[in-house]
């Protein structure tokens, strides 16, 4: 089985701010499979749907964000995985992105994430999939790029035109689940990367 773990904060106050996106990715695809992400295992909230013919389980962490990883352990020790680069993948936000790009990546350090960092420390691994979601301000018309303001800035709800903005992403991610799992993931980085490498360039 497939593990797909979306990275957030519980509670109704964190729901739409940029730290969340994680969680708002994972309920984008549970909606296109028809499910509700509210069973309670492994320290998550988590439902079971067949994504490209393939049994995944997708987790929410209820652990908040900087102990994200001692879910992600459990839920890795309870499906019997023992290859994390084949069956785990991890959505979450992107400080150094802007908000409406995502870029696939096969392994990497936390770059200063607490939540994958939690993960790093719990899996004692690098070698697993994430799916980043930009939530960075787009640089100005003349090129200067604006300081997001960190932990002020990613537990602060977003603006409607965010949201806006967002929406069109999490249908992108869906996008981007599905092919990893249907044609592996450096067909999926391909596709996907290349298109925010095109967006950073205009």
């Amino acid at each position: 089985m497939k593990l797909i773990i979306g990275l957030g904060n519980p509670g109704i106050e964190y729901q739409f701010t940029p730290h969340n996106v994680g969680f708002l990715a994972l309920d984008r695809i549970a909606e296109e499979c028809n499910a509700t992400i509210a069973n309670r295992r492994g320290k998550a909230l988590t439902t079971k749907v067949r994504i490209a013919g393939q049994e995944v389980l997708l987790a929410k962490p209820e652990t908040f964000m900087n102990l994200s990883g001692q879910s992600v352990a459990a839920l890795v020790n309870e499906l019997g995985i023992t290859i994390p680069s084949e069956d785990v993948i991890v959505i979450h936000d992107e400080l150094a992105f802007p908000l409406g790009t995502l870029r696939i990546r096969e392994r990497g350090s936390a770059g200063g994430h607490n939540g994958i960092k939690s993960i790093l420390g719990a899996l004692g691994t690098e070698e697993w999939i994430r799916i980043r979601i930009g939530v960075g301000k787009p640089p100005l018309a003349d090129g200067t790029e604006i300081k997001a303001g960190g932990k002020d800035y990613l537990l602060s709800p977003m603006r409607k035109a965010e949201l806006v903005l967002l929406d069109e992403v999490l249908d992108r991610v869906n996008r981007a689940v599905e092919a990893i799992l249907a044609q592996g993931v450096s067909a999926a980085m391909n596709e996907f990367n290349r298109t925010v490498a095109s967006e950073s360039s205009e």
